[in-house]
């Protein structure tokens, strides 16, 4: 991840574009790793790593093994909610919530590009997003958030909580502790805390307000881990709530802090960036902003107080980290990190051997309209304004067999832009999934296995070209409304995805779809 550098050394936000949110984020000595949620894609929890807080160079994936994570039958944006990433004597720790399997967990590792263990389970943990605290003298804390006790009297009535954690046995002990419900009265889902210990004050920062136009980042402290904690009266430290729909920076929240080998201070928050229209195609993604302290409260955006598209850059030397090309020819051993899978593959549906410098899947019976594992290899759309192509060769041997590219938010918003067969002739088509309804756009004979397929969004518009090379110069369908792979339209938590996929829709098969390279890239303007 390169974000732009200026020659006065400032950056540009995002630091990580596209669909990672609920950014956590700790230090070692000169070193900075950064971990975000990932709901329902496998491998699960990308891990960064910086030595600038400004590029950022995946290392891998904390959840990289069936045995870890199960999300089998679980809705795109159910699994993995908001990881935090913590240090203690020589391990790191990753803790986190598998909402729709298991609840709360642990996962260690010597070095933070893995392996990390199997999940420690908190059966005795109720609620979502978790962090950890260690105390100076080494005891470990528990601080997640749970249904206010009383019960939830209102939308989003629930509370912080704190509990020591027996780091030994990985086990809750001790008294569980009540310690703040935000800033607002009758604030909804006080979520995402996160405990520090600066000189003599405790201080609990959370986002609060759900994760729409209303979130926030709020603060309190105390002289006391258990508390009383006393909000800052000048809560909320950090949103864009007031500055309207429009504004090109929205919903901002769940924060975490780091302090530099220098004493700087700074925060990641996740927040989204609309276009055509309060429409959040790339999802909430990762914002990296200055913070300074005053009358022992933080000053987030000193200046402005909101988060800005350039900041000057920290006082650290620049350390750029390898660009990833823009075209993967599958031609290592491993699929790049850049890919996922939707929910937990059980058994191999690709290979980059079987065919030597491709991409080969199966045609699996799953579709991508199912809450399955179908076969779909996929990665974030990163920019507002893209090209995506890929050469794909297939020869679908009946009408249930098709294979092309997704667009996805979820398995009821898609399009499929796909190759099959309609009365034993093959034929290219665009089918829109919208509330798991599936409708045609369009679809034009073509004759060749061997093909190319190109997507470009400008803006809102998706246009959907093919051809014999790789100029792609038939236009299948033009300015398609892509609204719908918004949160907005479709509800949930995710951003949109893209990539190559293959099904036989139900029906066994023994086919396979063979893709020669796939290229991504950001564009600026169009000729």
């Amino acid at each position: 991840m390169n974000p732009t550098m200026t020659a006065d050394l400032s950056f540009d936000n995002p630091i990580l574009s596209g669909f990672y949110p609920d950014p956590s984020i700790c230090r070692v000595a000169e070193d900075y790793y950064l971990v975000t949620s990932s709901f329902a894609y496998f491998p699960g929890i990308p891990i960064f790593h910086s030595r600038d807080l400004v590029h950022w160079e995946q290392l891998g994936h904390v959840l990289d093994r069936p045995s870890q994570l199960d999300l089998d039958g679980v809705g795109h944006s159910e699994g993995i909610f908001a990881p935090t990433i913590r240090y203690h004597q020589g391990l790191f720790y990753v803790i986190s919530t598998n909402i729709s399997k298991g609840g709360n967990f642990v996962v260690t590792a010597a070095d933070p590009a893995g392996p990390w263990s199997e999940p420690y389970w908190l059966p005795d943990a109720p609620g979502i997003d978790p962090s950890l605290f260690f105390t100076d003298d080494g005891r470990a804390y528990y601080v997640g958030t749970r249904p206010a006790p009383e019960g939830e009297r209102y939308f989003g009535n629930w509370e912080i909580w704190l509990q020591e954690l027996d780091l030994g046995r990985m086990a809750l002990i001790g008294e569980k502790y009540p310690l703040w419900r935000g800033a607002l009265r009758e604030a909804i889902w006080p979520e995402g805390p996160h405990l520090y210990q600066i000189g003599n004050w405790f201080y609990l920062m959370i986002a609060e307000g759900g994760t729409d136009y209303h979130h926030a980042v709020t603060i309190a402290r105390s002289r006391q881990l258990t508390g009383p904690y006393q909000g800052n009266p000048a809560n909320p430290i950090l949103t864009h709530r007031h500055l309207g729909k429009a504004y090109p920076i929205v919903n901002v929240g769940h924060a975490d802090l780091v302090r530099t080998q220098h004493g700087e201070w700074w925060m990641v928050a996740l927040a989204s960036r609309p276009y055509g229209g309060y429409y959040r195609n790339l999802g909430r993604e990762t914002f990296l902003i200055p913070l300074q302290w005053e009358d022992e409260w933080p000053i987030v955006s000193p200046g402005s107080g909101r988060i800005e598209e350039r900041y000057p850059a920290p006082h650290l030397p620049e350390a750029p980290v390898p660009i990833r090309a823009a075209r993967d020819d599958f031609d290592q051993d491993r699929l790049d990190d850049t890919w996922n899978f939707i929910r937990t593959p059980r058994e191999p549906f690709w290979s980059l051997t079987a065919r030597p410098g491709m991409l080969r899947l199966g045609t699996k019976p799953e579709r991508l309209s199912e809450t399955v594992n179908p076969a779909f290899v996929g990665r974030r759309q990163q920019h507002r304004n893209f090209v995506a192509v890929t050469a794909m060769e297939f020869r679908p041997g009946s009408v249930a067999e098709t294979a092309g590219l997704a667009l996805v938010q979820s398995n009821q918003y898609h399009f499929r832009f796909e190759y099959s067969l309609r009365d034993g002739q093959p034929l290219l088509r665009l089918v829109r999934c919208a509330a798991g309804e599936e409708e045609i756009l369009a679809e034009r004979a073509f004759g060749s296995p061997c093909l190319y397929l190109k997507v470009t969004a400008r803006g809102q518009e998706y246009s959907f070209y093919y051809g014999a090379d790789e100029a792609c110069g038939e236009a299948l369908i033009e300015k398609v409304d892509g609204r719908m792979l918004s949160t907005d339209v479709a509800g949930g938590f995710v951003g949109t995805y893209l990539g190559m996929f293959t099904s036989s829709n139900g029906r066994p098969s023994q086919n396979h779809a063979d893709f020669d390279w796939f290229e991504y890239r950001g564009v600026e303007l169009f000729q």
